[in-house]
């Protein structure tokens, strides 16, 4: 399943419960996430495994594409939807070839272009840029200017991801800044509602493409 890529596109937090985190991932299907990715930097690969496991079934009943974060081998066990590689996570041409064309591939260029252009040659299907905005979960991350998105709009043809300190009350700037999802961990999955928050997302993105 090739899913749209816009809107609200979760990335699980490092959460060790399997119990909780599909919880919380299933809250935020129901606020509106078009997309799910599982990460978990603290998991070891039974728990990986494991989790990754309950969460495709429930993304494939909710009919949402469900991508694995830096682990090709992990999204072809499970069968998932998709896979997300940063630029140490292996060669994207190969992930390509081994996911078939029937699966998402999608890529961080950080804040450079080139990065971009070399993913768009190997056949990814969207485009990560970021941090946008100082994030949390990665403090030392490299910043990516909003305006990287309308560059990257003039130049491909494929969606757009923006990720990194989003927040219900910066998003308008990176939707209005040329970003189709926007990529969100704590501001989702920390909060008091998860369900809410999500929805939130949604409406926003809702609200932007009223306008456009």
């Amino acid at each position: 399943m090739k899913g749209k890529i816009a809107g609200l596109y979760a990335i699980t937090s490092d959460e060790q419960r399997t119990d909780i985190l599909v919880g919380k991932v299933g809250q935020a299907l129901r606020g509106g996430a078009s997309v799910v990715q599982y990460r978990n930097k603290i998991a070891g690969p039974g728990l990986r495994l494991e989790q990754g496991g309950a969460l495709a079934e429930l993304c494939r009943a909710a009919g949402v594409a469900f991508i694995i974060n830096d682990d090709l081998e992990l999204a072809l066990e499970l069968g998932a939807d998709g896979a997300h590689l940063g630029a140490d996570d292996g060669d994207l041409a190969e992930a390509r070839r081994r996911l078939g064309r029937d699966k998402l591939l999608g890529a961080s260029c950080y804040d450079r272009i080139e990065l971009a252009e070399a993913a768009v040659r190997a056949g990814v299907d969207y485009l990560a840029f970021g941090s946008v905005f100082s994030s949390g979960t990665k403090p030392g991350a490299v910043r990516a200017p909003l305006a990287i998105f309308a560059e990257a709009r003039r130049r491909f043809a494929l969606p757009l991801v923006a990720i990194g300190g989003i927040t219900l009350q910066n998003a308008p700037q990176v939707y209005a800044a040329g970003a189709d999802a926007v990529a969100v961990i704590s501001a989702v999955f920390d909060a008091v509602d998860v369900a809410a928050s999500a929805a939130g997302f949604t409406r926003l993105y809702q609200q932007q493409r009223m306008q456009q």
